[in-house]
């Protein structure tokens, strides 16, 4: 069934690969960016809107008559702890609009590996990236303590551009590691579960992830 879905952050690698996911299934989809000028593609369901993901009212005005948003946010370097204030504009920027759905691009941290430790808690977690690590975290509890349909999509430890196999195995909130204990996903098969969620409705105040 078409639905009408909002992509924040639709310049990012991970938001322009959900945006053109979604359009290939013939989705009405919304690009919602700073920078409107940034996004050159053109397609009869794509509609480019400018909007402040840090002004609820900006995300409310831009998300209004969609199914879902879909926040493929992601802060700048040093600026994790926005993430926060992000995860409270979302919210109040559903709540206003009466999005049915709010499904967030997070982070691989907080999920668990196979001794139980987390992630981020393991010796070969990179160090420069803890404090994204840990800001995600902390956005993942505001997100479960909302009132709104909220999904948590947490990347394998690694994402980076590919291609799209549609082969892929699911999990809640453990890592998905292959036969070899990697973890990985391409973006193109991330964004593929992500729109894989938004029909089929598996993870409705849920956080899952994703891997090979």
């Amino acid at each position: 069934m078409e639905k009408k879905i909002i992509v924040l952050g639709a310049t990012g690698m991970i938001g322009r690969a959900v945006m053109h996911e979604a359009l290939r299934r013939g989705h009405q989809v919304t690009a919602a960016v700073r920078e409107p000028g940034k996004i050159t593609e053109t397609h009869e369901h794509l509609k480019v809107v400018e909007a402040d993901i840090l002004r609820p009212d900006s995300i409310a005005a831009a998300a209004q008559g969609h199914d879902v948003l879909v926040s493929a946010y992601g802060p700048r370097f040093g600026a994790e702890e926005e993430l926060l204030e992000v995860a409270r504009t979302l919210i109040e920027g559903v709540r206003r609009a009466k999005v049915e759905r709010l499904i967030v691009v997070g982070g691989a941290g907080s999920l668990k590996t196979e001794n139980g430790e987390r992630l981020m808690e393991t010796q070969e977690f990179p160090e420069e990236i803890r404090p994204l690590a840990l800001a995600h975290a902390d956005a993942f509890d505001i997100y479960q303590g909302s009132d709104v349909s909220w999904t948590y999509f947490s990347p394998a430890s690694i994402i980076e551009p590919g291609r799209r196999t549609g082969n892929f195995r699911i999990g809640t909130d453990w890592l998905v590691t292959d036969e070899t204990g990697q973890s990985r996903i391409s973006v193109e098969d991330y964004a593929a579960a992500l729109v894989d969620e938004i029909e089929e409705e598996q993870f409705v105040n849920a956080r899952f992830t994703v891997g090979y």
